[in-house]
């Protein structure tokens, strides 16, 4: 037997502040994602830091939610010869 995954809920209120996280939340017309670091959770909603802004998520419009890995490091400019 298995174990049960958790809810994307239950995932965000788990979650450590500073995690790395997308959100997937429903929105009018459709899902839309939010990726950045989890700043906070609580029974009523997530903030996620993404680089435009901090984005406040009603939990009961979430639909998934997941750990990922850092962000890849910037490439430097190219220098032109």
């Amino acid at each position: 037997m298995s174990p049960t995954q958790p809810t994307p809920q239950e995932f965000l209120a788990a979650a450590t502040p500073g995690t790395r996280v997308v959100v997937r939340y429903r929105i009018d017309g459709g899902l839309t994602d939010a990726l950045g670091h989890l700043v906070a959770a609580d029974d009523g909603d997530c903030t996620v830091r993404t680089r435009q802004a901090d984005v406040v998520i009603p939990l009961d419009l979430v639909v998934a939610a997941k750990e990922v890995p850092p962000a890849p490091a910037r490439r430097a400019g190219r220098v032109r010869g």
